[in-house]
């Protein structure tokens, strides 16, 4: 991957990669669509594939995480990506004889909330396989889903921290025709658990809602709310949901119009998470 980007850096080509943990679905391949764009009629389009373990905490979904390279291959080929990069954990985090991998790369700042503070070791995984990428395939910009809004702001500070030089793009959230943010782990919903899933989504227009119609309301009376609403579902157990600062990360006391909102909710076992501007 290291010597193909280099043949085409070296032929003046512009590279935008877009990394995923693969099982690929719409919200995906609208990344690699805005990739093309960025990347132009020359430039080229890398899709990286990796179900990256160093994320993903002891009694999580590491082992039963939705796997199909074929599948998304033939995806990849249907959107004309210059090449899928999918390693292997050997090549990503190698142990020569006698050595263990040591070396990990961790934002201090923007990560010790929300999810990070649900999933403590999950944001250094991100940002020390990202890293990786940026050095394996040194693109000139990465595209970057807006459902996970924390970890992309964590990226573009960690890329400015280090002096990366690859342009962060985000790309607006893909959603189900009811709202429910395209997700890998939808996969893991069936019946009424599906139905309900859509929770998330409701509990961010009920927040829109209540603050146009408010213009402010204190940002733990919200919560609240949220909370009771969320948990009318049977299976819908609230994790976290906070208002924040966009650009800082920072939590509101008061939340106003241009506040962004995120949360996080277990429906039966499976994890969602959602975000939106209020």
């Amino acid at each position: 991957m290291q010597r193909l980007a280099q043949k085409w850096r070296r032929a003046g080509q512009r590279i935008v990669l877009v990394p995923t943990m693969g099982w690929l679905h719409e919200g995906h391949l609208s990344l690699v669509r805005r990739a093309r764009k960025i990347a132009g009629p020359r430039g080229k389009v890398v899709v990286s594939i990796y179900v990256n373990p160093t994320q993903f905490g002891l009694r999580e979904d590491f082992s039963t995480y939705p796997r199909d390279l074929k599948r998304d291959l033939k995806l990849c080929r249907a959107e004309g990506v210059d090449a899928a990069f999918a390693p292997g954990d050997a090549e990503m985090y190698p142990r020569p004889p006698g050595a263990e991998f040591s070396t990990l790369v961790a934002e201090e700042k923007l990560s010790r909330t929300m999810e990070g503070a649900s999933r403590p070791a999950h944001f250094r995984g991100v940002t020390t396989v990202v890293a990786k990428l940026f050095n394996i395939v040194p693109p000139d910009a990465a595209v970057f889903g807006a459902k996970d809004f924390q970890q992309a702001a964590i990226v573009r500070r960690m890329a400015r921290d280090l002096n990366f030089p690859a342009k962060i793009v985000v790309a607006p959230t893909v959603r189900e025709p009811d709202g429910l943010a395209m997700s890998s782990r939808n996969r893991y919903l069936s019946g009424d658990l599906r139905r309900q899933a859509t929770v998330l989504w409701r509990a961010i227009r009920r927040a829109q809602d209540t603050v146009k119609e408010a213009g402010m309301i204190p940002a733990v009376k919200l919560k609240a709310n949220l909370k009771r609403f969320i948990g009318q579902e049977p299976d819908a157990r609230l994790d976290h949901v906070e208002f924040f600062e966009p650009d800082t990360l920072d939590p509101v006391a008061r939340v106003t119009a241009g506040t962004r909102m995120a949360l996080a909710v277990f429906i039966g076992k499976t994890r969602l998470i959602d975000n939106a501007r209020i």
